[in-house]
């Protein structure tokens, strides 16, 4: 298969290539879509909209306290630890700005996990809500981060509304633990004395790293993908090529209900929509489904980015099946595979098809969409604009259209690799570019590729990558526990749920309870295990490795799934 193979394969209005090089840096085009669209709406959470312009003002208020009141330098990381608050965009290109390299944090981790990637990173500066600062009270001293801002959620508030939502979060719903760090800074403090201090642009080249964004790997250790300017804004325009002239510049609300730490949200939100100056509704909890479809029902908005086990709680709800959807002329699912039936519930109830893409952290993370005019359900779609597909074989070489093998992706928004860990790198990037998913995939004749299974033996929950390794190196501290494995098993809600097996230790005993409580105690909750199986052995290959696959595909049979 040619590289030429792609170039027809791209409906009427995309264009088969983008220039990854139009812009120097992320900042540049931060402050150029600020210009354009300096009076249109960016961001609005919590009922508050903040425009471009007040986003660029904002967002330079923090980066001059950064450099004028810290020992911060360009290239030190700061892990920013927030939700879906209008906080996040200001903090992050406020950083930016600065020179500083965004490491984003999940704000449910344990202090386990804080640990780790604070530590791994070289993190020296933190910003947290105040609802997890207790945690930060433990970890910080085990690290290097000598600079700690704590906001709290109604921040970027008017000051009665800011007042009234802090007292409800802290003393109402108590979502606030006590917590003492002295040397903290909040958040609005920083942005009062950075406010009218001069901002001493960074400029950073193409290939410095903007973001670290941690992922998981087989190894069970998780690793910081180095996501460069050049890789961020490859997969902007990528992103903006594939909608076609379905999303218009300037006029468009789109809901915006995944975490911005994830790099899916990150890139189509922060990146690819401030691009076009168009209108993004952070929602804080998409768990809270009244909540957001109140929110929802005072905005007619036009695109919705999601993930299956969203989209599958949304078409059930009543209050979602009564809002406006005359405007809603896009549905992105990523994340995790779109299941049938939850696309054409979605359709039924919306009026809007969805588009289901694939894409993983290393490639920033669009990979290939299902092109709106065009979508073919069960299908990751077509490669995005400037990027390659290849199959190959357990030994490396290529595979002929329509055979079942790993698929790699070559194009300008693959990472530049794992930060400080050039192996690990070396395994998955080979010297031409290519980059080896994990995936086991098809790339049918038409183009349009199809995911099979995973070679990993990594676990999906409702979007977030979950490897196995992880929660056994958890779960073999627990005294008593002699052998134990994690598997992903099917799951209506989540796309699968995570079941434990576990030997004890002779002469000892130990409950579900236990076992549960452990492991809620040291992992963040889509980590956490739904079901626990005691075991008088696992089986093992003929070295002791325990066969995760055999354990599979007994639950699959108990399922009737194979």
């Amino acid at each position: 298969m040619t590289e030429n193979f792609w170039t027809d394969k791209y409906p009427e209005g995309i264009a088969a290539e983008i220039d990854p090089d139009q812009y120097p840096n992320v900042q540049a085009v931060l402050k150029l879509s600020c210009q354009r669209f300096a009076d249109k709406p960016a961001f609005t959470n919590l009922g508050k909209t903040i425009t471009y312009g007040q986003l660029y003002e904002q967002s330079g208020h923090f980066a001059a306290y950064l450099q004028q009141h810290t020992d911060l330098q360009p290239g030190d990381r700061i892990a920013v630890q927030l939700p879906n608050v209008l906080q996040y965009p200001v903090v992050v290109f406020g950083a930016l700005r600065a020179g500083l390299v965004v490491v984003n944090t999940n704000p449910l981790y344990t202090a386990r996990e804080m640990e780790h990637q604070f530590n791994d990173s070289g993190a020296k500066a933190l910003i947290c809500l105040a609802n997890m600062a207790h945690l930060a009270e433990q970890v910080v001293p085990k690290t290097g981060v000598t600079t700690v801002i704590v906001t709290e959620v109604g921040d970027m508030l008017p000051p009665l509304k800011r007042l009234l939502v802090n007292a409800v979060v802290k003393y109402v719903k108590k979502m606030v633990p006590a917590y003492n760090l002295p040397s903290a800074i909040k958040l609005t403090d920083a942005l009062s004395q950075g406010r009218g201090k001069p901002v001493s642009e960074a400029n950073p080249a193409a290939h410095e790293v903007a973001v670290l964004q941690y992922t998981g790997g087989t190894t069970g250790v998780a690793k910081g993908a180095m996501l460069t300017h050049r890789n961020l804004i490859a997969n902007m325009l990528q992103c903006r090529e594939l909608m076609g002239s379905n999303l218009n510049e300037g006029n468009e609300i789109l809901v915006a209900p995944l975490p911005l730490y994830h790099i899916y949200a990150f890139t189509f939100h922060c990146m690819a929509m401030m691009h076009c100056g168009n209108h993004n509704l952070l929602i804080t909890n998409p768990r809270d489904l009244p909540t957001m479809v109140k929110d929802l029902s005072k905005f007619q908005f036009s695109g919705f980015v999601g993930l299956n086990t969203l989209f599958v709680a949304l078409s059930n709800n009543e209050g979602f099946q009564k809002l406006d959807f005359s405007k809603l002329k896009v549905t992105l699912s990523g994340g995790m595979a779109l299941q049938q039936a939850a696309a054409e519930r979605w359709k039924q109830v919306t009026g809007c098809a969805i588009c289901e893409g694939y894409g993983l952290t290393e490639t920033s993370p669009v990979a290939s969409v299902n092109p709106i005019t065009n979508i073919q359900l069960g299908t990751i779609g077509i490669p995005a604009p400037s990027t390659l597909f290849k199959v190959i074989d357990d030994q490396g070489n290529d595979l002929a259209l329509g055979e079942t093998g790993e698929l790699c992706i070559k194009g300008p928004q693959v990472m530049k690799g794992y930060w400080q860990r050039q192996d690990a790198t070396d395994e998955v990037i080979d010297a031409n570019g290519w980059f080896k998913t994990g995936d086991i995939g098809i790339i049918q004749p038409d183009g349009y590729i199809r995911i099979v299974d995973r070679k990993k033996d990594m676990i999906l929950v409702s979007g977030f990558n979950v490897y196995p390794n992880e929660l056994e190196e958890v779960l073999v501290a627990l005294p008593g526990v002699l052998q134990c494995a994690a598997i992903g098993v099917p799951d209506d809600r989540s796309g699968e749920s995570i079941k434990v097996f576990v030997v004890v230790k002779p002469g000892m005993t130990l409950t579900k309870e236990q076992v549960l409580q452990h492991m809620h105690d040291n992992l963040t909750g889509y980590k956490r295990p739904k079901q626990v199986e005691f075991r008088e052995s696992l089986p093992t290959t003929n070295v002791g490795k325990i066969l995760r696959r055999e354990l599979r595909d007994e639950e699959l049979k108990k399922l009737g799934k194979k």
